[in-house]
C-alpha cells in the first residue's frame, strides 16, 4: 500500500532535475525565456501577420515584459555572459510592443520601462 502523504523521491524520475542541483542563473535565464516566449506570442509576433494574430493581446503582453523588465533588472549582475542577450531581447520586446499599439506610449511609460529607462 502506498502512502497517500508520501513526496515523491527526485530518483523516482530519473528525467526530472532537483531545484537544489540547478544554479540560480539557469532558473533566472529560463525564468526570462518563458516571460519573453509569452510577451512575443502576447505581441503576435508568432504569427506571419502579428495585426491578425488570434494570441493578440497587449494588455497581457505589457504585464509579461513588465515582469521581464523587472527580473532582468534585479538580476542582472547575476546573469553574467546571459545579461546581454536577455536585455536585447526585452528591448526587442519592448520595441515590438510600441509598433504593434494603435496609440503607442510616451517614451519612458512603456512596459517595462520604468525599470529600463526609456526605449527607442
Amino acid at each position: 500500500m502506498t502512502d497517500p502523504h508520501a513526496q515523491p523521491s527526485a530518483t523516482s524520475d530519473p528525467r526530472a532535475r532537483d531545484l537544489a542541483d540547478i544554479p540560480a542563473v539557469e532558473v533566472i535565464t529560463r525564468a526570462a525565456v518563458m516571460l519573453m516566449s509569452a510577451a512575443a506570442e502576447k505581441i503576435g509576433l508568432s504569427s506571419p501577420d502579428p495585426d491578425t494574430s488570434e494570441h493578440r493581446d497587449l494588455d497581457e503582453a505589457r504585464r509579461l515584459i513588465t515582469a521581464l523588465a523587472g527580473l532582468v533588472t534585479a538580476s542582472v549582475e547575476y546573469l553574467g555572459p546571459h545579461a546581454g542577450p536577455v536585455r536585447d531581447g526585452l528591448k526587442s520586446l519592448q520595441l515590438a510592443f510600441r509598433e504593434a499599439s494603435a496609440a503607442p506610449d510616451e517614451p519612458g511609460s512603456g512596459p517595462g520601462e520604468k525599470y529600463t529607462g526609456p526605449v527607442w
